[in-house]
């Protein structure tokens, strides 16, 4: 098997595997960023398919990323999550990065949930903070449409004025009340990666009006609105972006803050999906 065959054929070639490998019957994904995989340890009557099962889905090589896919029940709800993720910087091409997003939604998961770890540009966040997405600045040099149309994956142009559901986030900051849990919102910007920014390019970023930046996201958030699922995405903000304080900044440390709010993380995405689901 190589990836020269297309996409729309690699994603349901996916899909029929972790079915057979599973008997997955999903109706809302998940998926997890750096640090954030406590979430798959928390499905019931878990099964699992590793990366290395499915030919098409690229492999990360990023620490935090456990690279499997995780199906089964959260609070009563089928799910099927995608513990860990591939980015751009890591080869990968964009639509290659999409075959994972577009399988879930393939299965039946038609809600989908996007987590990330990023740096805060805004001033009022903090390490371990949490942020709602409400848009998203794609600087990444290129989408997942890029390229030769298959009317099979969906529309010739996509619509992107509304990439978040405004609904679903609404429930996710209800669910945030109801723990006590403060929820900001703001603008994800998608960066190209591997470096971090420099503090010229977070001023910049500042000016184009974004709250929070990483390397991940804008990809599977395009692919899943291409494909007709409704979209949330939560960034946790692990560090602060650069120049914003005096310290430099590792994925060590990224990966640490958010094993430090991993309870509290779980907890509002664990009160939130049975929200989401009974909105389906």
């Amino acid at each position: 098997m190589t990836n020269t065959l297309p996409l729309y054929e690699r994603v349901i070639a996916t899909a029929a595997t972790i079915r057979e490998k599973t008997q997955c019957t999903p109706v809302l994904g998940v998926i997890l960023g750096s640090g954030l995989g406590a979430l798959a340890d928390a499905v019931e009557d878990a099964q699992v398919v590793s990366y290395d099962e499915l030919p098409y889905v690229p492999k990360s090589t990023v620490k935090g990323h456990a690279g499997k896919f995780v199906c089964g029940t959260l609070d009563g709800v089928q799910v099927i999550v995608m513990s860990g993720r591939s980015h751009i910087y890591e080869g990968h091409s964009p639509a290659d990065l999409t075959v994972g997003v577009r399988a879930m939604i393939e299965l039946g998961a038609k809600t989908m949930v996007v987590t990330n770890a990023a740096g805060g540009i805004h001033t009022e966040f903090r390490p371990g903070d949490l942020m709602a997405i409400l848009d998203h600045i794609n600087m990444q040099g290129s989408n997942p449409l890029f390229g030769i149309y298959d009317e099979r994956l969906g529309p010739h142009f996509l619509d992107m004025t509304l990439p978040y559901d405004r609904k679903l986030r609404r429930l996710m900051q209800k669910a945030a009340s109801q723990l006590s849990i403060t929820l900001h919102s703001g603008v994800y910007c998608g960066v190209l990666g591997p470096v971090y920014e420099t503090p010229a390019e977070v001023r910049m970023l500042r000016s184009l009006g974004a709250d929070a930046v990483g390397m991940s996201t804008v990809c599977e958030v395009i692919a899943a609105r291409h494909a007709g699922a409704r979209v949330v995405g939560l960034s946790l903000i692990s560090n602060l972006a650069a120049g914003l304080e005096d310290t430099a900044l590792s994925h060590d440390e990224v990966t640490a803050t958010a094993e430090r709010v991993a309870a509290r993380t779980v907890s509002l995405l664990r009160t939130f999906i049975p929200l989401a689901a009974r909105d389906n």
